[in-house]
């Protein structure tokens, strides 16, 4: 049995580790930047560091990543184009190329209308050259898909383009939600098999063979071959790892993960060593979707995050990222002279942001840009400058220029980047963490300490005040979400008081405050150690930060199991009497309970192994839950009237190959 290579491209940083299967130890882990301009750049440095030796008996390599959620967020992706069958839902969808057309079915699986093939062969002459893929979304569908495929056998006829059929990738009731998660999985199509074949390049470089397998939202794994025609499952894909590999690391069943990153905080709750799953869908994008995933609350605080101070001489953490300014000092020392050159500037003028440098990246694309932009980004050309610099080669005042619209533009853009201080620099400061330059950390908090009015130890105090409180307060949002309150308490100034009178007991105050978390944390990611015991120590819960946190993405990317659960459902037919089975493959009719039943079984139990095994899995455990459901009547107490029947058939098992 060979090692598992664990891959996990976040925001800030790619993660991996290589495990012994059978020993369950860990035996290189490595870290580097994540490019996100080209990720295989970040994941071949990733592999460097684990060393070409611990990578010559592999024989899987598992990745999760962020690259879907990025692309959904962001509105990219190819252009689809959707036939939507029998009744367009309300609602904004994700793409303008429309079809509807006649057909779709009743809620017992019975045809509306029947199908116009001939009619849809014309309409589809307005998605030539228009559309890269194309998805389908019929009406109640999951009742009866027989409408979906006759229009995908169409598509693929006529236009030659892959095809997406929304029955296929959930059984929930939802037109609208069932519609977004077709025509998002369609767009993904080209990414992930673009991120795929990317990373078979550099394992190829490697000489590694091993089967690429991908981690979904909800932690588990699929194969190559699910991942390219369901890419929306890998959504929430990077979150999900963590989860898993929080609990493979330690042995607390029930906990609160708290991970965090570079970019965001992402919290999760762990019961009977299981993460909780969304029961309606991820939301992404603003995109209500039907793809389960683990319920995670994502909250932008994280290692990278912006430390500025506000108009009232406040400090604020997060929650824009930026790049921390002692990992940017090491490659271009100048930068301390540069601050220092300017130091009179920032200490008395009243610029918020004055310690802030910028970095530019490459720009292929130079004909939309204004004159001033294109001024910007020629100074940033050969490496990144202050502000008050920039400020004086652009022949602006600095207040005027700290309010530009091409500055800002040029950041959304992803053209330049902000370089300042934040929650990494602090650690720099404090010695806590010293990977990179602590001695321009250093000055950086110096100057806005003096811009305050604080001497540095003050400044330092009360900027890790500031981040552990915000972390705390991101734990006390997620517990109240998941006891099903959705209010935001750091909108209530009475609730603000009590919770600040518990962070920050006094002595001779007179009244006392505790608050208590209901379970312990487990804390990962890199900074975890250096921020959460206090967190835990004001939140009166015990804390475990494991071994190896810093790369709990990359573990439970490589320890995730293959789950495929099939689900199919049996109602009495009120018509002609007897039973109908919904499933995937239609609806059947049956005289008898026990043979519709039976049916269901046998057919879950056969879809979950193929499913499975399309998945990548050899070995695997099935069970099949059946559920009765009956309501009370009134004139019959003893006869409750029978519903509906859900079977569920679930597949567990490990990769083939490892």
């Amino acid at each position: 049995m060979g090692w598992i290579l664990g891959i996990d491209t976040g925001g800030t940083y790619t993660d991996g580790v290589i495990i012994d299967p059978a020993s369950k130890e860990i035996i290189a882990k490595s870290k580097a930047l994540t490019t996100r301009e080209d990720l295989t750049i970040g994941i071949r440095n990733c592999l460097a560091n684990l060393g070409a030796a611990a990578l010559k008996t592999l024989s899987m390599v598992s990745l999760s990543t962020t690259l879907a959620t990025n692309t959904i967020v962001e509105g990219r992706g190819c252009e689809v184009g959707l036939i939507q069958v029998g009744s367009k839902p309300d609602g904004i969808l994700p793409t303008e190329h429309v079809i509807l057309t006649p057909g779709g079915h009743d809620i017992k699986g019975w045809p509306l209308e029947d199908l116009d093939l001939d009619l849809l062969r014309e309409q589809l002459l307005s998605f030539e050259g228009k559309v890269e893929a194309v998805a389908v979304s019929g009406y109640l569908s999951i009742r009866n898909p027989e409408h979906e495929l006759q229009v995908r056998a169409l598509v693929q006829e006529v236009l030659q383009i892959p095809v997406v059929c929304a029955h296929e990738l959930t059984t929930t009731l939802g037109l609208y939600e069932r519609t977004v998660t077709a025509v998002l999985n369609a767009r993904l199509l080209p990414v992930i098999a673009e991120l795929i074949q990317s990373v078979k390049k550099v394992l190829a470089e490697y000489e590694i063979n091993a089967p690429v397998m991908i981690v979904k939202g909800d932690g588990s794994l699929m194969g190559e071959q699910v991942a390219r025609e369901k890419p929306i499952e890998t959504i929430l894909s990077g979150p999900a790892s963590s989860i898993i590999g929080g609990t493979y690391l330690t042995p607390a069943d029930n906990a609160l993960i708290v991970d965090i990153g570079g970019t965001t905080t992402d919290i999760a709750l762990v019961e009977e060593g299981i993460p909780r799953l969304t029961l309606e869908g991820a939301v992404v994008g603003g995109w209500f979707t039907r793809v389960h995933s683990a319920e995670i609350n994502t909250y932008g605080l994280g290692g990278d995050s912006q430390i500025q101070m506000t108009k009232d001489r406040k400090l604020l953490v997060g929650p824009r990222r930026a790049i921390p300014l002692c990992y940017v000092a090491t490659q271009y020392p100048y930068l301390e002279r540069e601050l220092l050159q300017y130091a009179s500037k920032i200490e008395n003028t009243s610029i918020i942001q004055s310690v802030d440098c910028f970095l530019a990246f490459p720009c292929q694309n130079r004909e939309t840009l204004s004159p001033s932009e294109l001024k910007l980004l020629d100074l940033l050309e050969a490496g990144p400058h202050s502000f008050y610099y920039l400020a004086e080669k652009m022949e602006i005042d600095p207040f005027l220029f700290s309010t530009e619209s091409y500055l800002k533009k040029l950041i959304n853009l992803g053209l330049i980047a902000r370089v300042t201080l934040t929650p990494t620099d602090i650690l720099h400061v404090r010695g806590t963490f010293t990977a990179w330059n602590d001695k321009t950390a250093r000055l950086g908090c110096e100057l806005l300490a003096r811009k305050m009015g604080k001497s540095l130890d003050d400044f330092l105090e009360e900027a890790s005040e500031k981040i552990i409180d915000n972390l705390c307060f991101t734990i006390i949002q997620s517990l109240q979400m998941y006891e099903g309150n959705s209010s935001n308490p750091l909108n209530n100034e009475q609730v603000m008081y009590y919770l600040n009178k518990a962070l920050h007991p006094k002595e001779n105050g007179l009244l006392h405050c505790r608050l208590h978390a209901g379970m312990p944390i487990i804390g990962i990611g890199a900074p975890a150690h250096a921020w959460l015991p206090q967190v835990a120590e004001r939140l009166n819960t015990p804390l475990l930060v494991p071994e190896h946190a810093e790369v709990a993405n990359a573990v439970g990317a490589a320890v995730g199991k293959i789950v495929v659960n099939v689900e199919s459902m049996i109602r009495p037919e009120s018509n002609f009497g007897g039973f109908v089975v919904y499933s995937s493959k239609g609806h059947q009719h049956f005289d008898e309970f026990e043979e519709a039943v039976d049916y269901a079984e046998n057919e879950a139990r056969k879809q979950a192994a193929r499913e499975a095994e399309k998945a990548g899995a050899s070995h695997f455990e099935l069970m099949v839950k059946r559920e009765d459901i009956c309501v009370d009547i009134n004139y019959s107490p003893d006869h409750p009237l029978f519903i509906e029947c859900k079977i569920k058939a679930t597949a567990i098992g490990t990769s083939a190959w490892s």
